[in-house]
């Protein structure tokens, strides 16, 4: 499956990737623009964190575009948010509300058949490190890696803060473990939020089991602090590059490092 990569650590650490892909997998010609479909791809994420290798994490990746099928999106079709705007498993519309397909979406069978060639083999993948890690480490943490544009009047008021950290409101891991990123991004001088807009998606909710040793928190970034978001993005100007030196990047280095040493010792560094 050369859509999947998985890079197998040591570490009682897995990072995630659902939406970092931007592959149609061959259905370019379903779609009102290609461009469209790929637009809402959290963009360069895993080189972002990158540096998790160094540091002994297993990190999993889809290059699948969330457009195809969204890896993060509970696979019983119910909806994560209940009265907000959101997209489906297998999205219909940009987060913009611009439709993706010319005429009608995705029948129930194609729906079926994107989740069997895709979503299962992805989640299959992910329960399955953190099965290999939680087998020789008393506890493990699922850090669900995403970030999404800044500015997305459709989904939210107003400019997204930096860091927005999810844990189901505290139910996907341990408090000490969402206090101590919390404090990190506080200390950043970045904004950032504890369970605001996004809570955590069907990954954080679904792995999320602290009473069995696995504690999952899901990070969405606000991309300006990696990437410059023009005013107006259109197919000439986006996305654009991965800047050379993040803001974020020390941050995420100080998160995944707090969240490692909880998994080894049970509190944060």
């Amino acid at each position: 499956m050369d859509w999947l990569t998985i890079h197998r650590g040591e570490a009682p650490l897995v990072v995630a990737f659902p939406h970092g892909g931007a592959d149609l997998a061959g259905l370019e010609d379903r779609f009102v623009s290609p461009w469209l479909a790929r637009r809402d791809a959290d963009w360069w994420i895993a080189d972002l964190y990158a540096f998790a290798r160094d540091i002994g994490a297993t990190l999993v990746a889809t290059s699948i575009s969330r457009s195809v099928i969204d890896c993060n999106r509970d696979p019983s079709g119910v909806s994560l948010y209940p009265g907000q705007a959101t997209t489906e498993l297998v999205p219909t519309t940009t987060f913009d509300g611009e439709a993706l397909y010319p005429a009608q979406g995705p029948d129930a069978a194609d729906i079926a058949s994107r989740r069997a060639a895709w979503f299962d083999p992805y989640h299959a993948a992910l329960a399955g490190e953190i099965e290999r890690l939680r087998a020789v480490h008393p506890r493990v943490v699922l850090y669900d890696a995403h970030s999404i544009r800044s500015h997305i009047p459709r989904l939210f008021d107003g400019a997204l803060p930096q860091f927005n950290i999810g844990t189901n409101g505290g139910a996907t891991c341990a408090p000490e473990l969402e206090s101590a990123i919390a404090d990190i991004c506080a200390n950043s001088g970045m904004s950032h939020v504890v369970n605001g807009r996004f809570k955590g998606g069907w990954t954080t909710r679904h792995y999320g089991r602290p009473h069995e040793g696995v504690h999952a928190v899901q990070m969405e970034l606000a991309m300006r602090g990696y990437m410059a978001e023009p005013d107006t993005i259109d197919f000439t100007n986006w996305p654009t590059p991965l800047d050379p030196t993040p803001a974020v990047a020390p941050t995420l280095r100080a998160v995944l490092a707090a969240a490692l040493a909880f998994a080894a010792t049970g509190e944060p560094a």
